[in-house]
């Protein structure tokens, strides 16, 4: 039985997954949509809510738990200046994993990983 299993082992040990999830999570917030794996993805989503949901609040603590997991200050002012503001009225669900389909190579299952209110760049033709 699965009782008490919170999370996916991704196929690492403890270290590397709480990296890997880290320089993701800096990724997404930074580019606001990345590619990855659907596994992934779906474990990145809580941690990503929980980022955006503390630079809601706002406070000493939260900026400093903030910059103690993402690996890059300036996607930490992004959180508490930007996405904070954008999100104030969302009370979850920041993020939006959309399926493309299998990986060339080792068939996994991909997805694009994006924040809710992302909007491509124009493209000039």
């Amino acid at each position: 039985m699965r009782h008490g299993v919170g999370y996916k082992r991704l196929s690492m040990k403890s270290a590397h997954r709480r990296t890997l999830l880290r320089n993701m999570a800096t990724s997404l917030l930074r580019h606001e949509r990345i590619t990855t794996t659907l596994v992934k993805a779906k474990e990145l989503r809580g941690v990503v809510d929980h980022v955006i949901t503390l630079g809601k609040r706002g406070d000493l603590h939260a900026i400093r738990q903030v910059s103690s997991f993402l690996y890059d200050d300036d996607v930490t002012k992004k959180v508490f200046s930007d996405l904070s503001k954008r999100f104030a009225d969302r009370s979850g669900g920041y993020t939006r994993i959309l399926k493309t389909g299998p990986r060339l190579g080792d068939a996994a299952e991909s997805a694009i990983m994006e924040l809710v209110d992302y909007k491509a760049p124009a493209t000039d033709k």
